[in-house]
């Protein structure tokens, strides 16, 4: 890996737990993709050597391994770890102050305890993924702003990257090992972790963190981002506001659950939703009835299993008015969905798929398999896209589903303008609403306007938390009763 920088395109600090860490991204010499220089600035190379020994004298005073298992595992080796370090650091740095002794202490932890410098790429918010591949190669992270770029990283060994699957398996009462290669997991921070262990990944141990947003992402983070058009926003409100069922279609990594949060603003206050995830991803607001569900895997005798399915059934037991599924997989949950549909419930879904035609594809043809004549009871859908060139996210279509069950597109993103485009009016959606609302054209083009001047103050006045939107379109459905 080339170590000499050629060029910095950007530089900011972070915080973690009293370390400070520099962050550069920078252009190294003889490299084809950025990189992402991490630096402690509180902790000098030679300081280093010196906690190193401690460590090793530390480690030999206490088995650590055993310490692992007690209850409470790693907040009660933390505990113990500094009670028995700070002789230790008194002993090798006695005119330490207590920020300094406290900083070394927590350099220690997260270095032997906890995930290394790991923890350092956890905590910065400006990353989606962090991907080990191996000890023999620096750690990859996902960027939002450059995409992928090389850590200089390495974890030192095969043991150690099992050893950090271990304690995440551990934590969520999961193994991983030999019989068991593969892992499915979250970090306490809802963090959705994957662990793969020799041989079944060839050139070593894996880990990939998929990190939770500590912000969720809000409409007017959508519109300032031009991810999505005022158009495209205020349709899809019109139909969020009148129940109209919706699907959010898209490859991996384009934004569909962050695009199903996003929606979620619209929701009204006075109406039970009830939300179904495989992990925990969304976050709506507080003025909502909301009860978020999560599956559960089972043991490793195969008992106390909870999955998607049973969820989905047992949402239209709690007189759900919404229900938000996090993705539409399999046939039996598809058929169910589109049952509670046909009984007066709206349903919002993700699923994996490029645009509009593949979505429908993907729906009537196995493994999903849904007869197409079942289809028009869902109205609206979203095909959000990532731009694998630019890294820039957009909703790259916006259609409506006729009564034959095809899709229709409305809205359409020129991705060589970057612009969004209409291509055709609304004519089932417009039917629909005229059906049971009694809004004729005129009345929809009136409130799609007023949506988008909402839309455009929200941007204006820059209101990104998802709480105080959740409170405006509250105040909103209770002056438009």
């Amino acid at each position: 890996m080339g170590t000499e920088v050629q060029k910095v395109f950007e530089n900011y600090k972070l915080n973690v737990n009293g370390i400070q860490a520099n962050i550069d991204i920078v252009q190294r010499k003889d490299e084809f993709t950025l990189g992402y220089n991490v630096s402690i600035l509180n902790v000098s190379p030679s300081t280093k050597l010196i906690l190193e020994k401690i460590r090793e004298e530390f480690i030999s005073k206490l088995n650590i391994g055993e310490v692992e298992f007690e209850e409470g595992g790693g907040d009660v080796i933390r505990d113990k770890f500094k009670k028995e370090i700070m002789h230790l650091i008194k002993k090798y740095f006695p005119t330490a102050n207590e920020a300094t002794a406290d900083s070394m202490i927590n350099y220690l932890i997260q270095q032997n305890i906890g995930f290394g410098d790991i923890d350092i790429l956890l905590k910065d918010a400006f990353l989606e993924e962090i991907v080990v591949n191996t000890a023999t190669e620096p750690v990859w992270t996902y960027h939002k702003k450059y995409g992928w770029l090389q850590t200089n990283i390495i974890i030192p060994t095969e043991a150690r990257i099992r050893h950090y699957s271990t304690l995440i398996g551990r934590d969520v009462g999961k193994d991983i090992n030999v019989l068991n290669p593969l892992m499915d997991a979250h970090l306490k921070s809802g963090d959705r972790v994957n662990a793969t262990l020799q041989p079944i990944s060839t050139k070593g141990n894996t880990i990939t963190i998929r990190k939770f947003a500590e912000k969720p992402w809000t409409i007017t983070d959508f519109l300032k981002d031009g991810t999505m058009s005022y158009d495209q926003a205020a349709f899809t409100w019109l139909c969020m506001q009148h129940e109209l069922s919706t699907l959010i279609a898209g490859g991996t990594g384009s934004g569909k659950t962050s695009t199903l949060n996003v929606l979620a603003n619209f929701f009204p206050p006075n109406q039970r939703i009830i939300s179904i995830e495989d992990t925990r991803e969304i976050t709506l607001p507080k003025t909502l009835h909301w009860v978020p569900m999560e599956t559960r895997n089972p043991n490793p005798e195969g008992k106390g299993g909870v999955t998607m399915l049973d969820l989905v059934v047992n949402s239209l037991r709690m007189r759900p008015d919404r229900i938000v599924v996090g993705e539409i997989r399999r046939k039996a949950e598809a058929e169910v969905l589109f049952e509670a549909m046909h009984t007066g419930h709206s349903v919002y879904a993700t699923i994996h798929a490029n645009n509009a035609d593949e979505t429908i594809m993907r729906l009537t043809n196995p493994p999903i398999d849904i007869p197409k004549p079942v289809l028009p009871a869902l109205s609206l859908l979203l095909c959000q896209n990532r731009n694998r060139r630019t890294g820039k996210r957009r909703t790259l279509q916006l259609a409506e589903i006729t009564p034959t069950g095809d899709a229709r597109v409305l809205l359409q993103l020129d991705v060589g303008k970057d612009q969004i485009k209409t291509l055709a009016k609304s004519k089932h959606i417009y039917n629909t609403l005229n059906l049971y609302t009694g809004m004729d054209k005129k009345d929809i083009d009136k409130d799609l306007k007023e949506k988008k001047d909402i839309l455009k103050w929200l941007v204006k006045k820059n209101i990104c938390d998802v709480h105080e939107i959740g409170y405006i379109f509250a105040k909103y459905y209770t002056q438009n009763l």
